[in-house]
């Protein structure tokens, strides 16, 4: 749980797959012939969304959607065999790469085993019918957590995940499911393995507060912190959202970031993204090549770990399917953002982001992301020109209350993205379009 979360947790990059649409064939022997080119972008945890048989009771589309899950105990043959599966671990983990699966605990399939053998375990509407808490979503069903026997199932589901080798979860709306449950599976988890790793997915505020006003209880992220290691950045991802699209300033994005530092815990880990299965693509959202290098940047510069989905790193603009066969392009490769990419995640390594203070100071010019880490020892400066504004950039740092930081001598700073030099005197940083990250130390 958050408390006991390694700090190295920061230092992560983590790749989605979606097994289905990550080839044309979509099988766990595709990813094996994968994996070497994912090794090399410097990822450090596989993440497979829904490896399960699909319900097909009521399916979405052609093939239905991996988030409607007929048994939480066995492998989609789509995919392969729980032998592939197997084998694809020990393979992920003979090249030092963590895998971990997603599980979907707060629904299921209408044709789930669950359904025939324990009919008790699901939610009933004021009907008596079969339904769903918070909308009509006609693929799933919802779970009832206050039987006690559901809980013990469940939690034999993960385990048999764990004793396979798998080395986490990434837990679908992991806050309408009870804290208690998940603290119990944790605990259960760590038995098997003691350096188990929980994801859970948390939700946008505004939908966090609509389930709330119906009456039906879900967990803050602060309150998800009790249990898990890392949640989703949500809670800043609507002022991101709306920043590209004109709507709010830079300024009101960033103060959101920055309202992180005082509202979670003090080792806490967000999940750092611009694109996952369920929103759009950076390359649709940021269609300027030099904009879309300088988020990517900032992301992985970001308090966290870093996320990749499968076909970011060639920019595809495609969102997959979840009911149809809807395969990656991979033809259109970009060898400069490849790099940037393996770049980002190698630097991300660095000691500094585990341990170092993070802050996002009020930039001088509007449209610049100016953000630090510093030791005592140390300051990383990431300096992200967002805005594409020009001019120079005051980066002496008046609003720091933790660390006396030095002011910066006039000299010439290597850029740890580009290799190159920027020379900066009298505290002024000039700007361009390329995002630089460099260090100080003393």
């Amino acid at each position: 749980m958050a408390k006991n979360s390694p700090a190295t947790l920061k230092n992560k990059t983590i790749y989605e797959i979606y097994v289905r649409n990550h080839t044309r064939t979509g099988t766990f022997k595709d990813i094996f012939n994968d994996l070497l080119r994912i090794k090399d972008l410097g990822v450090d945890i596989i993440w497979f969304m829904p490896i399960h048989p699909i319900g097909q009771l009521n399916k979405k589309g052609t093939l239905g959607c991996p988030y409607s899950i007929s048994n939480y105990t066995k492998i989609n043959p789509e995919y392969g065999t729980e032998e592939d599966f197997k084998e694809l671990i020990e393979t992920i983990h003979s090249m030092e790469i963590d895998v971990m699966i997603d599980v979907v605990y707060n629904h299921t399939s209408h044709d789930n085993i669950y359904k025939k053998e324990h009919p008790d375990y699901y939610y009933k509407t004021k009907e008596g019918n079969y339904g769903n808490k918070i909308a009509d979503w006609s693929d799933i069903i919802d779970l009832d957590y206050n039987n006690p026997e559901l809980w013990q199932s469940q939690i034999d589901a993960l385990k048999k995940w764990a004793s396979l080798g798998v080395d986490g979860f990434r837990c679908d709306v992991a806050p309408i499911v009870p804290m208690e449950f998940w603290a119990e599976a944790r605990r259960q988890l760590e038995e098997i393995n003691p350096n188990i790793l929980l994801l859970a997915e948390t939700v946008e505020p505004h939908f966090l507060e609509s389930v709330r006003n119906a009456g039906i209880p879900m967990a803050s992220d602060s309150e998800t912190y009790q249990v898990f290691d890392i949640c989703y950045d949500y809670d800043t991802y609507g002022e991101f959202s709306n920043y590209l699209r004109g709507k709010c300033t830079l300024d009101h994005f960033l103060t959101r970031k920055r309202l992180q530092e005082a509202i979670y815990p003090d080792n806490y880990v967000k999940l750092r993204y611009i694109e996952n299965h369920d929103i759009p693509r950076a390359k649709k959202l940021i269609p300027n090549d030099s904009l879309l290098a300088t988020w990517t940047s900032f992301m992985f510069f970001e308090k966290g770990a870093a996320l990749l989905y499968s076909g970011q790193e060639v920019k595809a603009e495609q969102q997959p399917s979840l009911f149809d066969k809807d395969p990656i392009n991979w033809s259109s490769v970009d060898k400069p953002f490849i790099s940037l990419i393996q770049r980002l995640s190698k630097l991300k390594k660095e000691p500094i982001f585990a341990t170092g203070r993070y802050m996002i100071h009020q930039a001088n010019v509007d449209g610049v992301i100016f953000a630090t880490y510093a030791t005592s020892t140390e300051v990383l400066y990431g300096i992200f020109n967002v805005g594409s504004k020009t001019g120079l950039l005051n980066v002496s740092i008046d609003d720091n209350n933790y660390l006396p930081i030095p002011a910066l001598k006039n000299e010439n700073y290597k850029n740890l993205i580009t290799d190159d030099y920027v020379k900066i005197e009298n505290q002024e940083f000039p700007l361009s379009e390329q995002a630089c990250i460099f260090r100080v130390e003393y």
